[in-house]
């Protein structure tokens, strides 16, 4: 563990045995943070469960010369979050870092998907931000210092087809990261977005049948996960106590700022409006401007550099 970053921090990485998860672990050990390592071990659509990776995970961390703990517990149970936070505190003194990254896709088009695909997908994905997030809040309150990443998604910045329940839990979250920034910025505590572009079992669903989805997938292959732990890591340090709030997109070796919503005209009517006058002046008006029923890939349209 010889880089240093994060000499002297904990850190609780959800869905961490494997993916994205996995490579912010190790990354975040190797910089000297001593990691809870959290994943149910369930299948892409969240079945089952499986001790294994996340106890590969904290071995790999342990051949390295860190210090790592298994947690197997559900993000979705507001007490087992509250146990995840105990467990860091009981087993290393503390807790510094929350890394909100376990997920899981249940894809369906909209008229097709159903309640269940709806909700379980917002369980992991928001309602497991929000709960490691709270049962964090208060450590991070009371030692007056404290770091939140947590993953969304360009599907849910830009668009994708098929993904209602993932695109609005991944939206969620960036709601519920800027609310966290706002609200204990007074502590200390800081709170970010990371957008990642990555090849992992997730993005291993996508169906790929044509040359061109064949050629898309060859070069989400290309972008591997230790890139997003890169940044995450960066993150997580004490010298970007500044940056909260913001959202990052990152794209193999690119890094995007990504914008957050802002008027972009706007017009006024000294009489009032009326619905008519709305369809006749405001909506021809702005129509200009009105976003296109936009994709990731329609925005994100050269190659990753």
């Amino acid at each position: 563990m010889d880089e240093g970053l994060l000499i002297g921090k904990v850190a609780l990485v959800t869905g961490a045995g494997r993916g994205v998860g996995r490579d912010l672990a190790l990354m975040m050990a190797r910089n000297g943070a001593k990691i809870i390592v959290n994943d149910l071990g369930a299948e892409g659509d969240g079945a089952g469960q499986d001790d294994t990776p996340a106890q590969n995970v904290v071995r790999e961390i342990a051949a390295a010369g860190g210090e790592a703990a298994v947690n197997f517990g559900s993000v979705a149970d507001f007490s087992q979050a509250g146990e995840m936070v105990a467990q860091a505190s009981d087993r290393f003194g503390g807790l510094d870092i929350v890394v909100n990254n376990a997920g899981i896709l249940r894809d369906r088009i909209f008229h097709k998907m159903t309640e269940q695909d709806f909700d379980q997908v917002v369980a992991v994905h928001l309602k497991g931000a929000f709960n490691i997030s709270r049962q964090a809040a208060d450590i991070f309150r009371a030692q007056n210092s404290g770091a939140f990443v947590h993953m969304t998604s360009t599907s849910a910045l830009i668009g994708n087809i098929g993904q209602a329940n993932y695109m609005a839990a991944k939206l969620g979250i960036v709601g519920l990261s800027k609310s966290i920034a706002m609200d204990m910025a007074r502590y200390n505590v800081r709170s970010n977005c990371i957008s990642p572009f990555a090849w992992s079992r997730m993005t291993e669903s996508i169906p790929a049948t044509t040359p061109e989805e064949l050629a898309r997938i060859e070069k989400l292959r290309q972008m591997t996960p230790d890139k997003i732990a890169v940044v995450a890591t960066a993150l997580s340090a004490d010298q970007a106590s500044d940056v909260s709030g913001q959202i990052f997109a990152v794209r193999n070796n690119e890094i995007f700022l990504m914008g957050q919503s802002r008027p972009l005209r706007g017009l006024q009517r000294s009489n009032g409006w009326t619905p008519e006058t709305v369809l006749s002046e405001a909506f021809p008006a702005m129509q200009p401007d009105f976003y296109a029923l936009d994709r990731t890939t329609d925005v994100f349209s050269w190659d990753p550099v």
